[in-house]
């Protein structure tokens, strides 16, 4: 399948992801799930919006990672920074590429596996920092090229500045 085909067949009844041409269903995300991603969203344009520093994409946004065989993945939460939102514009498509931060937050489902794997594709195809939020040990990690930061919880800030400037939330409001 291609990403257009993908476009295309978007009002299927699950949700689903294209990997090297293939179609993978997944199930809906559960409550704690979806309330996290979304309070992820809210604390990040907050700060994206008030420093004009580009975009921030919901829940199942999907980006076109690789062609064939074509890639659509999508993160529980995204941005993209200003300059690149400003050279292609908002397609009604899929992104065109990487986001600058992919955040995934990890249900109960989810096998180490599978979370290691969509982090190192989306690192693979340029995304700077993808951060893995865990609302069970409510714990965040952020993975960039040169691997994956200690674990931080609690009062402890995610501090993400290098890729999107005066974001650090304490991490217990990740889950506020």
């Amino acid at each position: 399948m291609s990403a257009q085909e993908l476009l295309r067949h978007s009002h299927e009844p699950f949700r689903s992801e294209l990997i090297c041409g293939r179609l993978v269903e997944m199930e809906p995300a559960g409550a704690l799930h979806g309330l996290v991603a979304a309070q992820i969203c809210r604390l990040l344009a907050n700060h994206v919006l008030a420093h004009g520093l580009g975009r921030v994409f919901g829940a199942e946004t999907g980006f076109q990672l690789a062609s064939d065989p074509d890639t659509v993945r999508a993160p529980d939460a995204s941005f993209v920074a200003l300059e690149r939102v400003q050279a292609t514009g908002i397609p009604s498509g899929y992104w065109p590429g990487a986001p600058d931060v992919a955040f995934e937050v990890s249900s109960p489902g989810d096998r180490r596996g599978e979370i290691e794997a969509k982090t190192r594709a989306w690192i693979e195809a340029g995304t700077r920092a993808v951060v893995v939020v865990d609302p069970r040990r409510r714990n965040a990690t952020i993975h960039g090229r040169g691997g994956a930061t200690p674990p931080v919880a609690g009062a402890q800030r995610l501090d993400l500045d290098d890729v999107l400037p005066g974001f650090a939330p304490v991490v217990d409001d990740l889950f506020a």
